[in-house]
């Protein structure tokens, strides 16, 4: 499972103007301050256009005026965050965390930066912390699991390390993998938006991002066709010809032939995928993948392609098989859920996949791919 900070500061999260203001109400209080919605919006503007010098200037500007100001400071941690500087990014959530201690939200993005780093431990505790803080903070639930799953990996490593014949630990760590994969980021955290004027009248609270729409599931399978009405002729009259209606065109017979050719296809390049995994040839199994594939996590597609390369090649024997495999088509998108069968000379896998497709100049190529739903 690898860690990208970059990636993981533009994830979802819950609005969490409205549930800071409600739980640390001593807290607005305490530290109450006029409204700076100008100075928020221009560095929010900044950052969202990649300008995080000008935006960290901004707020250095404005935090030596205002030194205690939360939101501003809360912005700054993220913008470090985005430029890579872990260490200072720490810091101003550690000073957070210290000096206002019924905010979640700097505990969440301190167990970002701890799991970016490989301090997994630190990231619990920083999470434990954020949900006593706020026992309705989701998103500090969903990231704990993460967390937690990451640590299993861990200890199920070394246990196969110290007893490679235990085959209970190699299934729970083929579980777990399993699971961490299909993750996507393992820690979000905490990205502030430009703050609502009212809000920030209020308390100088942090403003966090509100949380984006879902992702759009894939569009179910359209409705059968109804058949074609068979064709209607009028009875004939004393001494007149008769006339027949004239037959209506099958176009739901066109439509469901082109939706059993489309079907056919995808099936075709999915089992294809799944052989040319299994004979290990890396260059066919790429291929599969379009150029608008969601890369794990983020990360590069160079990156991603060079990690899926050393873990097929050279790897003995590997069969991968597609069993009971569903297909619902919606114009030039195709979703396929099967379960994916995964047998090597090291590790055994029964999981289910889901692929969805997209039909690029005739061809349908892998557009995401997730495992266990």
């Amino acid at each position: 499972m690898t860690f990208s900070t970059r990636r993981m500061i533009n994830l979802r999260l819950r609005s969490a103007v409205t549930r800071t203001v409600a739980v640390s109400g001593l807290l607005a209080a305490l530290f109450a301050a006029p409204a700076f919605a100008d100075d928020y919006s221009d560095v929010t503007k900044f950052m969202r256009a990649g300008q995080y010098t000008e935006a960290l200037s901004r707020a250095d500007a404005f935090l030596s005026r205002n030194p205690r100001d939360a939101q501003m400071r809360f912005l700054k941690g993220v913008i470090l965050t985005e430029q890579n500087k872990s260490a200072e990014a720490i810091a101003v959530f550690t000073k957070l965390t210290e000096d206002f201690p019924g905010l979640p939200e700097p505990y969440n993005n301190l167990a970002v930066l701890y799991a970016a780093s490989g301090q997994f431990e630190k990231a619990r505790i920083a999470l434990d912390t954020a949900i006593r803080t706020n026992p309705s903070y989701a998103t500090a639930y969903e990231n704990l699991g993460d967390v937690h799953a990451k640590l299993a990996s861990q200890a199920y490593d070394k246990a196969l390390q110290l007893d490679s014949a235990n085959s209970a630990a190699k299934s729970k760590l083929t579980l777990v993998r399993s699971l961490v994969g299909n993750m996507g980021n393992p820690v979000a955290s905490a990205k502030a938006p430009e703050p609502a004027p009212t809000v920030v009248a209020k308390a100088p609270v942090p403003a966090p991002a509100p949380a984006p729409a879902a992702a759009a599931k894939p569009a179910p399978a359209p409705a059968p066709a109804a058949p074609a009405p068979a064709p209607q002729v009028a009875r004939a009259e004393p001494k007149a010809e008769p006339k027949a209606e004239p037959k209506p065109e099958p176009k739901a017979e066109q439509k469901q032939a082109r939706n059993d050719d489309d079907r056919e296809d995808v099936l075709k390049a999915v089992n294809g995928w799944a052989r040319a995994w299994s004979s290990q040839d890396v260059k066919s199994y790429l291929n599969y993948y379009g150029n608008d594939f969601q890369t794990p996590s983020g990360v590069a597609r160079k990156a991603w392609e060079e990690d899926r390369r050393a873990r097929i090649v050279g790897k003995g024997s590997i069969s991968v098989k597609v069993e009971a495999p569903q297909v619902s088509i919606n114009g030039n998108t195709a979703t396929v859920k099967f379960r994916q069968v995964y047998i090597s000379d090291r590790l055994t896998a029964n999981t289910r996949k889901t692929l969805v497709l997209a039909k690029q100049g005739g061809k349908w190529q892998i557009k995401q791919e997730t495992t266990g739903s």
